[in-house]
C-alpha cells in the first residue's frame, strides 16, 4: 500500500488566525509549539523506540512504535483516498492491505487552506522560513489524507475510555497531527485510548453541489463531517483491538473543532457512535444555508470554467484550492461573517440547525462540558496595530461594532475589570460572542431534560510575554492534553501551569470516563441549567460562579454563534 508521509507543520489554528509583523502574535506561539515539536523529534531521534505489538483491524495488520510506554499507532486509513472519482463523494470503505501496515508516522494533512506559515505570509514566518529554510516546506497537503492516529497505554482487553479529538481551524485548514494535539501525556495520565482525526476541510469537504449535479451529490455539502462519522465508525469496529471501549467514547474539540462536536450531536448518521462530548470554545448553534451553498459552488464552476463533475472532478488539487480561495475573497467583507465552506442544512445529512430553536433529541442522553477562555479574542488581534495602544476614547468609538449593546456591554466589561487597559476590554467584549454561544447550547442541551450539562470558563491567564494575551483562544488546550511541558512557550514554566494541566486534564478524563467533570484539584462541580447558571471558573484557586457572564448573556442573547 502507497503511503504519503506526513511531517510535522508549521502552522495551527492561532497562527493561521492572525496576521502582521508583530512578534505578539498567535504566530509565535504556535510556531514555537512547532519549532519545540521538532526538536523534541530530533533528540528523540538518537534512540530508536521498539515496536509495538502487531494489532489486527478491519483492514489489516497494524503496527506502531511505543512512545515512553504509550503504544502510538499513527497514520491509519479508516476511509478509502477520496481521490479520483471519490472526490466529492461520501466517504467509503478502505480496501485494507497485504501484510503489516506501518504505523510509525502520521497521515498527510488534508488540503489547506491556507498557506505553509498561516493565512499570508508575514514578516515573522518570514523570518523562521529564513533561519529554519525547509520548516515551511516541512508540511505535505494531501487529497489521500483520511487518516487516523491513536495511543494506548496497552493493546489488551481492558476497555478504556476513548477520546476521539476533532482538530481546530474552522472547516478550512488544521490537523489530528499537530504536535499540541499529541496524545502521549493524556493517555498516560488517564489510562484512556487518544484518537485524533484528518478530515476532508474547504472546499473538498463542505462544496456543495446538489443543485447542480443532481441526487448523486446531495451530501457533497457535509462530506467533512461525514469522514467524522467513517473514523468514528472506524473505532467502533477497531478500538477495542487497542485496548479501548467502543461503548465508551466521548467526542471532543476546540474552536472549529468544538463546532464539529456539535454538529455531530445533531446529525443522524453519527447517532450510537459516541457517548460523551466536549465542546471547548466553539459552540456551533446554526450550520450554512443550502442556498447560499449552492451559489458559492456556481461561481466556482464558473471560475474554473467547469460544467460537469468529470471537468470538476479534472481540476488538479491546488488549482481548485486556489480558485476556491479566490471566490472567497471575492465575496468576503472581511472578519469572521461572510460566505464559506462549512456544514449546511442539507435535508439529509443535516436536517436543522443543530441547536436552534432546541437541541436535537438524538443526544439527549448525551453528557455534555462546554465552555470558554475569558479572553479569547486576544490570540486574535495580538497583531492589529492598536493591541496595546488603544485609548478610552478609541474603545468608546469601536464600541458601536461589538453589537446593538455594544457601548453597554463595554460600559459593564470597564466596571467588571477596572484593572483591564481599553485593549483588554476590547478583547473581552469582542470575546462576549463565545459566551453566548456557549451558553445558548447549554441552555438548549440542558431542557432537553436527560443527561446533565457541565459549564466551565477558563480565567487562568498566561504569564507569557508580560501576560498581553490573559486567557487566550487555544490556552485550555495543552492544558487537558497535560502537554504542558511541551507548552511552555504558551503557559510559560512553573507550577502553575503544572498544576492548572493536572487540573484541566483530569477533569476531562474523568468526565470521560464517568460522564462528569472532577479532579482532586476543583470543588464539587455542579450541574449548569437554565434556571440555576452554576459556572466553574477555572484557576488556581477555581471557583463555582453563579452566573458568571449574565451581562453578556442578557446584551446578546440569542446572537448565537457558529464559530
Amino acid at each position: 500500500m502507497r503511503r504519503t508521509t506526513h511531517h510535522c507543520e508549521l502552522g495551527s489554528e492561532p497562527c493561521a488566525a492572525t496576521a502582521g509583523p508583530s512578534w505578539r502574535t498567535a504566530a509565535i506561539l504556535t510556531a514555537s509549539l512547532v519549532l519545540a515539536g521538532l526538536l523534541a523529534a530530533v533528540a528523540a531521534a538518537a534512540a530508536v523506540p521498539p515496536a509495538t505489538p502487531v494489532v489486527e483491524t478491519t483492514g489489516g495488520s497494524v503496527q506502531g512504535l511505543e512512545d515512553n510506554g504509550v503504544d502510538a499507532f499513527l497514520g491509519l486509513p479508516y476511509a478509502a483516498p477520496p481521490v479520483g472519482a471519490l472526490r466529492f463523494a461520501p466517504p467509503s470503505p478502505h480496501a485494507g492491505w497485504e501484510g503489516i501496515l506501518d504505523a510509525t508516522s502520521r497521515g498527510a494533512p488534508c488540503m489547506q487552506m491556507y498557506s505553509p506559515s498561516g493565512p499570508r505570509t508575514t514578516e515573522f514566518t518570514r523570518q523562521i522560513q529564513t533561519i529554519f529554510p525547509t520548516l515551511g516546506e516541512a508540511k505535505v497537503d494531501n487529497e489521500d489524507c483520511l487518516f487516523l492516529n491513536l495511543w494506548t497505554p496497552s493493546a489488551d482487553e481492558a476497555k478504556r475510555p476513548v477520546m476521539v479529538w476533532f482538530h481546530g481551524g474552522g472547516y478550512a485548514y488544521g490537523s489530528g497531527g499537530w504536535p499540541v494535539y499529541d496524545g502521549r501525556n493524556l493517555a498516560a495520565r488517564g489510562d484512556v485510548v487518544v484518537v485524533t482525526v484528518n478530515h476532508r476541510l474547504n472546499v473538498f469537504g463542505y462544496l456543495y453541489l446538489g443543485d447542480r449535479f443532481g441526487d448523486g451529490f446531495d451530501r457533497s455539502g457535509n462530506l467533512g463531517n461525514l469522514d467524522l462519522v467513517a473514523a468514528l465508525e472506524w473505532v467502533q469496529a477497531n478500538v477495542a483491538a487497542f485496548g479501548g471501549d467502543p461503548d465508551n467514547v466521548t467526542i471532543l474539540g476546540e474552536s472549529g473543532g468544538g463546532s464539529k462536536v456539535s454538529h455531530l450531536m445533531a446529525t443522524p448518521a453519527a447517532d450510537g457512535l459516541f457517548h460523551r462530548a466536549i465542546v471547548q470554545s466553539g459552540p456551533g448553534i446554526t450550520s450554512g444555508r443550502k442556498e447560499q451553498a449552492a451559489e458559492l459552488a456556481d461561481a466556482l464552476l464558473e471560475k474554473l470554467g467547469a460544467s460537469t463533475a468529470a471537468e470538476l472532478r479534472a481540476v488538479p488539487a491546488q488549482e481548485l484550492l486556489d480558485a476556491a480561495r479566490a471566490v472567497l475573497a471575492s465575496r468576503s467583507s472581511g472578519g469572521f461573517g461572510g460566505p464559506n465552506f462549512g456544514p449546511i442544512v442539507d435535508g439529509v445529512v443535516l436536517e436543522r440547525d443543530p441547536f436552534v430553536p432546541a437541541a436535537h433529541q438524538q443526544s439527549k442522553d448525551v453528557p455534555l462540558l462546554i465552555g470558554w477562555n475569558k479572553d479569547e479574542m486576544t490570540i486574535f488581534t495580538a497583531a492589529q496595530p492598536w493591541f496595546g495602544a488603544l485609548t478610552d476614547q478609541a474603545l468608546d468609538q469601536m464600541a458601536a461594532g461589538f453589537g446593538d449593546n455594544g457601548p453597554q456591554l463595554v460600559a459593564a466589561y470597564r466596571e467588571e475589570h477596572p484593572d483591564y487597559s481599553p485593549t483588554h476590554i476590547a478583547n473581552r467584549a469582542m470575546s462576549a460572542r463565545f459566551v453566548v454561544g456557549s451558553l445558548t447550547l447549554a441552555d438548549a442541551q440542558a431542557r432537553l431534560g436527560g443527561a446533565p450539562v457541565f459549564v466551565y470558563r477558563l480565567v487562568w491567564e498566561t504569564p507569557v510575554n508580560g501576560g498581553i494575551f490573559r486567557s487566550p483562544h487555544t490556552l485550555e488546550i495543552p492544558l487537558m492534553f497535560y502537554n504542558v511541558e511541551e507548552s511552555q512557550v504558551l503557559l510559560g514554566e512553573g507550577e502553575a501551569p503544572r498544576k492548572m494541566g493536572e487540573m484541566l486534564s483530569d477533569a476531562w478524563i474523568h468526565f470521560a470516563r464517568h460522564g462528569r467533570p472532577a479532579s482532586e484539584l476543583l470543588p464539587e462541580w455542579p450541574a449548569y441549567t437554565p434556571e440555576k447558571r452554576l459556572v466553574m471558573d477555572l484557576d488556581l484557586e477555581p471557583v463555582v460562579a453563579l452566573d458568571p457572564e449574565r451581562t453578556a448573556r442578557e446584551l446578546l442573547g440569542g446572537s448565537g454563534s457558529s464559530e
